[in-house]
C-alpha cells in the first residue's frame, strides 16, 4: 500500500507541484489550503508524512505543528515545512514545535522526493 502524504499551502500552484512530484513517485497525496483545514483532515484520518508551509491565514505552519504533536498519532509522523522562510531562528523555531526537517522554496522536486523517501519507512 503506497504511503499516504497530506500536503498543506495556500498557493494552489504549490500544492499542485508538490502533489504531481510525490503521485510521480506513487504517493497517495491529499491536500489542504491552511494549517486548520489540514488539522481538521488530520483528527479524522492519519497521514503516513505532513508536508506544511509556514506563511497561511487561519493556522501557520508551527501551530499546525505544535497541534498535530499534540495529538497521539502523529507525535512521531514526519513533518517537514516547505516554505521560503530561511532564517536560522525560523528553522530553530521549528525544530522547537517538533519538525522533523527544512526545505525552502523554490523546491527541487528529486529533493523532496529523496525527503520522502528518506523519512518514510
Amino acid at each position: 500500500m503506497s504511503k499516504h502524504i497530506l500536503v498543506v499551502d495556500d498557493s494552489p500552484s504549490i500544492r499542485q507541484m508538490v502533489q504531481v512530484t510525490l503521485k510521480s513517485a506513487k504517493y497517495q497525496v491529499t491536500t489542504a489550503e491552511d494549517g486548520q483545514a489540514a488539522l481538521d483532515l488530520c483528527k479524522r484520518m492519519q497521514y503516513d508524512f505532513v508536508i506544511t508551509d509556514q506563511n497561511m491565514p487561519r493556522m501557520d505552519g508551527l501551530t499546525l505543528i505544535k497541534s498535530l504533536r499534540g495529538i497521539a498519532t502523529y507525535r512521531t509522523t514526519p513533518i517537514v515545512v516547505l516554505t521560503t522562510e530561511a532564517s536560522d531562528s525560523m528553522k530553530a523555531q521549528g525544530r522547537a514545535a517538533g519538525a522533523t526537517g527544512w526545505m525552502v522554496k523554490p523546491f527541487d522536486p528529486q529533493k523532496l522526493l529523496s525527503v520522502a523517501a528518506k523519512v518514510l519507512p
